[in-house]
């Protein structure tokens, strides 16, 4: 996970993700939408799984 993939997920959660797949984008910006941090913290989760 780079620097800047973190800033990113920082500030607008939903672009981090973007090619994690339709779910994740999707999860995370309803997570996004009902409160920042919760947004944040599910990007950061998923950007940092090993796939």
């Amino acid at each position: 996970m780079s620097f800047w993939r973190v800033l990113i997920s920082i500030l607008f959660p939903p672009l981090a993700v973007i090619d994690q797949g339709c779910g994740s984008i999707l999860i995370v910006f309803l997570l996004t939408l009902a409160g920042w941090v919760p947004g944040v913290i599910a990007a950061l989760v998923i950007l940092n799984r090993r796939l």
